[in-house]
């Protein structure tokens, strides 16, 4: 019998990255899956891959999620594991943010999983189940150029323990934070020739992270082997938190090429 076996799952997020890998891995393992995200035409792909539901939905509009998780639990027979993934990044000095910018990274990396969490909850409540939301170690240890980013994933953090507290023991409540992932998001930090250098050279794993090794992580704490952990924030990182500064040699590096073509 697969892990999955009868589950019916949400991803947000879900037509690329870490969301999507992790879509593929409920479903191979059992799960009807409903992948939620504004790219239409990614998640009718990925939905059409993995024999899915396809939802569109922006996170940072409450009742457009809403909707869309009352459909998934239509069309699944109700929902009982969610991955709240969906995400965006920037970098920048932090007095160049912009306003807009800050609030669109607060709306979708920090509202967003809170609709997504305060839709979800409705249905788990009946069905019991777990929910993973994709925080980030940039939460547990702010990153050079990422303030606002930062800021919403601890926000992330809380908001996920304040979930596990109130509605445990039916639902179980978690937290991943991956370091340096390689995602459509990161993808372009890896295109820059010796950029990643510093980074592979002090993180303890000696490179950067896969989705898919992500998504490993997340499939253990939507599964009944995790049974007994709640609350938690689990570091998907490769030791990154325990150097911090490989990362940060890479974003001064980003920082400093920005600020160059300003000059």
């Amino acid at each position: 019998m697969a892990r999955f076996d009868g589950a019916r799952a949400l991803v947000t997020g879900g037509a690329s990255g870490i969301g999507l890998a992790t879509a593929r891995q409920l479903a191979a393992e059992g799960a009807r899956v409903a992948l939620l995200d504004q790219d239409g035409a990614g998640a009718a792909a990925a939905a059409d891959e993995l024999r899915g539901v396809a939802l569109v939905a922006d996170v940072r509009d409450a009742a457009g999620v809403e909707a869309a998780f009352a459909a998934a639990a239509r069309q699944l027979g109700g929902l009982d594991r969610v991955f709240l993934n969906a995400g965006v990044g920037q970098v920048a000095p932090l007095a160049a943010y912009e306003p807009a910018d800050v609030e669109r990274l607060v709306a979708v990396n920090l509202l967003g999983v809170y609709h997504g969490l305060r839709a979800a909850l409705p249905h788990l409540r009946e069905a019991g189940g777990a929910i993973v939301a994709n925080a980030s170690c940039s939460g547990i240890q702010p990153t050079r150029g990422e303030a606002p980013y930062s800021a919403a994933k601890a926000g992330v953090i809380a908001l996920a323990q304040s979930a596990a507290l109130e509605y445990g023991p039916k639902i179980r409540v978690n937290c991943v934070s991956p370091g340096m992932i390689r995602t459509p998001m990161s993808e372009l930090l890896f295109r820059v020739p010796e950029l990643m250098e510093p980074f592979d050279a002090a993180v303890p794993a000696g490179r950067a992270g896969t989705a898919e090794e992500v998504a490993d992580v997340v499939c253990f704490l939507l599964s009944d082997a995790a049974r007994y952990v709640t609350g938690h924030n689990l570091m998907v990182d490769g030791g990154l938190t325990l150097v911090g500064g490989g990362i940060d040699a890479v974003l001064r590096r980003v920082l400093a090429m920005r600020e160059s073509r300003r000059a």
